[in-house]
């Protein structure tokens, strides 16, 4: 065994790879011995040994990530460049001077993210870059301030400097003696390792800093990262971000807000608050004597072409039968194409911008608006449950930063009766929504419940339902078993001990077939939505309305008073004068419609103005005041985004504000 050992050993080293998995090795005892620093340091906040345990195997997978990229290159050039006479020297100057530089970066990342977590309470993150573009301020405060932690930072990194200067030109001297077929042969494997490595994944998305987001601490989440790949991701997603005054066209930020607050409320006279422009005060229009449980079910593509109700094929009787028992809304429009900007409006209240949505964003990681940080001032558990992945799209990581206390996902379902590609189905998700209530010791609590059923490849249990059509997997039958899972669960909920004291939202995240010739293809964003529950009288809502209305109309009809900076109305008292509106994201295209009227901006191209008559879309002149509140509507949300104004009072002013403001 020794001797086999031996020669495996010798055949490892004289590999073209072995300066590579020398650096992989050092990055790691670095990175987990930052990390290991961090947590002693922040005992308290990591809470014990099993979280300890958890932070220091996901780290090693987060670094795992880091590492696969920042060997990726020296991997694919060891085999060309290592153990040849001519091209040797080449290889040594390469690797010497790439690892180095490599190890210098994680290093002197972690080395100055015990003063960033003083200062800002996580890992070095898109503040770090923001910072540089004011390099006579930044300066000044450090020479001022942390003369210490500077002297102590130039002699950490001097040490990392001379251990590279030392190791690594010594350690890529070694050559390699294997033949060129050996080599060739091993590459491909090479790659494959490295590419799993990077991904880190075999679901629908590699992994991100959701994957391993676990508390609602923002510490804690980023302490599985390290500092230098947390920096790297947000930069990666600024790239993300886009300027709507840049996009569609300026105006003046006094115009805007003026638009944007009376567009809300009616009155401009209602938000006072300097620090946070669309900040006012909410009226309740029931009085409660106790608060009400809130659940949201955020059905996934469900299109007003697939509902009996409105209009649509046969395929929601159950929906149609709850649809008598509350308030339908029958004008409601999506705001984008993607499951994130339903949870964007939803959630969040938040119009859509020409960007992603705010769900992905760096800015909006923490102390951003949501119903959660809202019900969470008013007592209330919070929590968001999903049959798949919750890193998909970051909606953990989002949710987690924001409000949320606690997320299932897929991981956390011990019985279930079918597990497809996107997760359990429908009527496991809900099954556990419905024990998750009926279990609830404290009240109230806000549940945001996520199906997927209805998702591509259109998965679910045989002989759940009569099938509509065939062969199974159709969009028309998925949207049937989906109808029967909401059948299933409301008659659950009507027999609980939480029926009574809680209020439900069915809403769609977005249509499923989201296509067309128009600008922006207003009726495929009809969608449906339900509100249903204690002292809710049952009627139709024929207001055109937006996603973005239905969380101030929540909590109007919970009962609940306080201040929020949504800019969606409470459509069962709508200001006087106002009428119906939404905001619709197509690609880059962003209409405003209102009333039969649509303005559709457009990036880089003269703007257009349609009548729309349910169907088609017929162009007309510009009307200049319907573009001035298109125009204010879009630059509002980029503009709130980017100065982070989407906040509570109670929530931390963010240091980028701060800058903005100098």
């Amino acid at each position: 065994m020794s001797a086999y050992a031996s020669k495996l050993s010798q055949l490892l080293k004289s590999s073209p790879w072995y300066p590579v998995w020398q650096f992989a090795i050092h990055a790691y005892i670095l990175l987990t011995a930052c990390r290991s620093g961090l947590m002693v340091w922040q005992w308290d906040r990591v809470g014990g040994i099993k979280q300890a345990i958890y932070i220091i195997i996901c780290g090693l997978r987060m670094d795992t990530i880091m590492i696969c990229y920042l060997i990726s290159i020296p991997v694919l050039l060891a085999p060309l460049l290592n153990g040849f006479k001519k091209t040797h020297t080449l290889w040594r100057t390469f690797a010497g001077l790439w690892f180095s530089c490599s190890l210098l970066f994680l290093f002197f990342m972690e080395v100055v993210t015990p003063f960033f977590i003083v200062e800002y309470d996580t890992r070095p993150n898109r503040l770090f870059v923001e910072y540089l573009a004011y390099p006579k301020e930044v300066m000044t405060m450090l020479v001022t301030g942390y003369k210490a932690e500077l002297i102590f930072s130039a002699v950490a990194v001097t040490g990392a400097l001379f251990f590279a200067r030392r190791v690594y030109p010594e350690m890529t001297k070694r050559q390699s003696f294997w033949d060129i077929i050996p080599r060739f042969m091993a590459l491909p494997i090479v790659f494959v390792i490295i590419f799993a490595g990077a991904r880190s994944s075999l679901g629908h998305r590699p992994a991100n800093p959701s994957t391993v987001a676990f508390s609602s601490d923002h510490l804690l989440n980023s302490l599985p990262l390290s500092s230098g790949y947390n920096l790297i991701y947000a930069i990666y997603r600024m790239g993300d971000e886009a300027d709507a005054s840049k996009i569609y066209g300026e105006m003046d930020v006094n115009r805007m807000l003026e638009l944007v607050r009376k567009n809300a409320t009616g009155n401009i006279k209602n938000f006072t608050n300097k620090e946070i422009p669309t900040l006012h005060s909410l009226s309740p229009g029931i009085k409660r004597p106790s608060p009400l449980n809130l659940l949201i079910l955020l059905e996934e593509s469900l299109g007003a072409e697939f509902v009996g109700r409105m209009g649509g094929l046969p395929l929601t009787p159950n929906l149609d039968e709850l649809s008598r028992e509350g308030l339908f809304f029958n004008r409601l429009y999506a705001t984008g194409t993607r499951s994130v900007r339903g949870i964007e409006a939803v959630v969040s209240g938040f119009f859509p911008t020409p960007g992603r949505s705010v769900v992905k964003l760096g800015k909006a990681q923490n102390n951003f608006f949501s119903l959660a940080s809202f019900l969470k001032t008013k007592g209330y558990k919070t929590r968001f449950v999903y049959g798949g992945e919750a890193n998909f799209d970051n909606m953990k990581g989002f949710f987690l930063g924001n409000g949320f206390d606690e997320v299932i996902e897929e991981k956390d379902f011990h019985d279930y009766t079918f597990k497809g590609s996107w997760g359990v189905c429908d009527e496991d998700l809900l099954t556990k929504a419905h024990e998750l209530l009926e279990d609830e010791k404290s009240s109230p609590s806000f549940t945001l419940v996520f199906s997927s059923s209805n998702h591509s490849p259109f998965e679910f249990p045989d002989n759940a339902i009569e099938l509509y059509e065939s062969p199974k997997a159709t969009v028309n039958n998925a949207v049937k078993y989906a109808d029967h899972a909401i059948g299933r669960f409301f008659d659950m909920a009507k027999k609980s001990n939480y029926w009574n004291q809680t209020l439900f939202l069915v809403v769609a995240d977005h249509n499923s077939r989201v296509y067309g010739d128009a600008l922006v293809p207003i009726e495929r964003f009809h969608i449906p939505a339900l509100i249903i529950g204690p002292g809710v009288a049952p009627g139709i809502s024929n207001t055109l309305a937006s996603q973005v209305d239905l969380p101030p109309t929540l909590l109007s009809l919970m009962g609940l008073e306080g201040q929020t900076p949504m800019l969606g109305r409470n459509l069962l008292n709508m200001p006087k004068g106002v009428v119906g509106r939404a905001v619709m994201q197509f690609y880059k295209n962003q209409a405003y419609m209102e009333g039969e009227h649509v303005l559709v901006l457009q990036p880089g191209k003269n703007h257009s103005q349609f009548h729309y008559d349910g169907k088609r879309l017929t162009k007309e002149k510009i009307t200049p005041f319907l573009l001035e509140k298109a125009l204010a509507h879009a630059q509002w949300a980029s503009w709130s985004y980017s100065n982070r104004l989407y906040k509570l009072p109670s929530m931390e002013i963010s240091a980028s504000s701060i800058l903005m403001k100098r």
